[in-house]
């Protein structure tokens, strides 16, 4: 294990240490070693000054699952900028907001993709400010050569010394995102957590299928850095060619969570050739619920030692991981395991007082990985409590052994695939519409996505309800990204409240969960 204070030294050290093993792979064949990222990184580097990026300047992009969006973070690395990494989810809406509170002085966007004009958006945004520069990328970035010289590299500070680095936004329980300050001290501190759980290794090749710009794309970025291992890189999880492509490579670590879990499981049970996957040792995961039957499967029918999932969110990333070694049971049922090393978590109870082994409660977290802050500073004194911990908003128990078992959410947020939807967003648009008096939007069981996003709504006219083709379009229309729009609607006479007025959002998750 390579271990440094800056993800730009991580990258130099890796390339001279084995200058010739392979970062990545991608689906399309290519191949992309240590010393050609090293390399690239600098060119892009140089290439990126020419549009004024530098030291502390804000970088806000939104590329696939690709070498070039590694490349680019190697480069803005080196020219110690402040990153922004945006999901390719995101629309104009989120997008706005983002831009105007973080203020980047380059936008990049790869061309149209997967039938989004995300150039169009970006030059929609870009004539708002007055020195805001707009960069697509498809399979290729601006590079210059030597004659152009660089800022000095950053700085090999103590970790506690570290500048942010990293803005990172969630949508959290608000309706607008939330920007979180991270340095690379702390998502270096949770990739160095999972990756001593998983048990990283130079041989392993790892299934790297969900978004790079989540938090967990840089974690894995490092962790392949710092082991030496190689990623095989998936743009498109839904493509065809995904399973034969993993197979091609010999993937050995399966990650990213619940669905991609069950999508491995089906091929599998496909697949004339068992195992499908022979060389895989685990299956990675986190950022939804799992059932605990999918890791009894796994094992039973794929081999390897099933789900090894992490516990973690935006503001505090991998809190804890389960490991090899425990207990099939706890990793069925657990989330994560228990708490990684240097992280304190623990549970507190309604009336404030720490909750014993197996008493629920909220957890909160103190840690290496918890985040500086929020970009609003206005929301940081409702994220910690009296003594410094952060709020999780997550509630659960520590059993006898200390491992994390989650049981439901303090946050009215819901959770699909990964990804927060949160709830009072799109209630507010929906509240727009002519024909909703009332309405409340709702997390439900969904084996395939952990949960999905259902609307229940009262309509002003009962003879002339909303139609389900009716509320999307109309959703579509206020620029609210397509994850976030109901995939159920339920009409309903009246929506329940109490005497305060509060919606009994319970009774309709329990109407409606079967």
């Amino acid at each position: 294990m390579i271990e440094t204070a800056t993800l730009w030294q991580l990258i130099e050290a890796r390339a001279d240490a084995t200058p010739d093993a392979i970062l990545a792979i991608d689906g399309d064949g290519r191949e992309m070693d240590f010393r050609k990222y090293r390399d690239e990184c600098l060119r892009t580097a140089r290439g990126l000054v020419g549009l004024g990026v530098g030291p502390g300047r804000v970088v806000s992009w939104m590329l696939p699952t690709r070498m070039e969006s590694m490349i680019l973070v190697g480069a803005l690395s080196r020219l110690d900028a402040i990153q922004n990494p945006i999901l390719p989810i995101y629309r104009t809406r989120e997008v706005r907001f983002i831009s105007n509170q973080c203020k980047p002085c380059l936008l990049v966007t790869p061309p149209e993709w997967r039938g989004f004009d995300y150039p169009g958006m970006a030059t929609e945004i870009a004539a708002e400010h007055e020195d805001l520069q707009t960069l697509v990328v498809d399979h290729d970035l601006p590079g210059a050569g030597e004659e152009v010289e660089l800022p000095p590299a950053p700085a090999a500070l103590d970790p506690a010394k570290l500048p942010v680095r990293w803005l990172f936004y969630t949508s959290g329980t608000t309706a607008d995102p939330k920007g979180v300050k991270h340095t690379d001290a702390s998502l270096w501190a949770a990739a160095k957590g999972m990756s001593i759980a998983l048990d990283m290794r130079p041989e392993d090749r790892v299934a790297f299928v969900f978004p790079f710009t989540h938090i967990g794309g840089i974690n894995w970025l490092q962790s392949a850095l710092s082991y030496g291992c190689t990623h095989i890189l998936i743009e498109n999880f839904a493509d065809p060619a995904t399973m034969s492509t993993l197979v091609k490579h010999g993937v050995t670590l399966g990650s990213a969570g619940t669905v991609f879990h069950e999508a491995y499981l089906a091929a599998h049970r496909e697949s004339e050739t068992k195992p499908l996957f022979p060389n895989m040792r685990a299956f990675p995961g986190g950022g939804a619920p799992k059932p605990p039957q999918l890791h009894y499967d796994l094992v039973d029918e794929m081999g390897g030692v099933g789900v090894l999932s992490g516990y973690g969110m935006t503001e505090a990333p991998i809190l804890t991981m389960s490991r090899f070694d425990d207990p099939s049971q706890m990793l069925a049922e657990s989330e994560g395991g228990i708490a990684l090393p240097e992280v304190d978590l623990r549970v507190v109870k309604d009336d404030g007082s720490l909750a014993g082994p197996g008493e629920e409660g909220e957890f909160r977290c103190k840690g290496p990985q918890l985040f500086r802050g929020y970009l609003d500073s206005s929301l940081d004194a409702a994220a910690f409590d009296e003594n410094g911990y952060f709020h999780t908003g997550d509630l659960g128990y520590l059993d006898t052994e200390g491992y994390c078992v989650v049981t439901g959410r303090l946050k009215d947020v819901i959770i699909r695939k990964g990804e927060n939807i949160p709830a009072k967003e799109v209630e507010d648009l929906l509240y727009q519409h002519p024909k909703v008096a009332d309405v409340a939007v709702i997390g439900l069981p969904d084996v395939r996505s952990g949960e999905r996003c259902c609307a229940v709504i009262e309509c002003k006219d009962g003879n002339d309800p909303i139609a389900f083709e009716e509320m999307q379009q109309f959703l579509r229309d206020q620029q609210l990204m397509v994850q976030k729009i109901p995939e159920q609607l339920e009409i309903i006479d009246q929506i329940p409240r109490n005497p305060t007025g509060k919606i009994q959002k319970h009774e309709l998750r329990e109407n409606y969960s079967d």
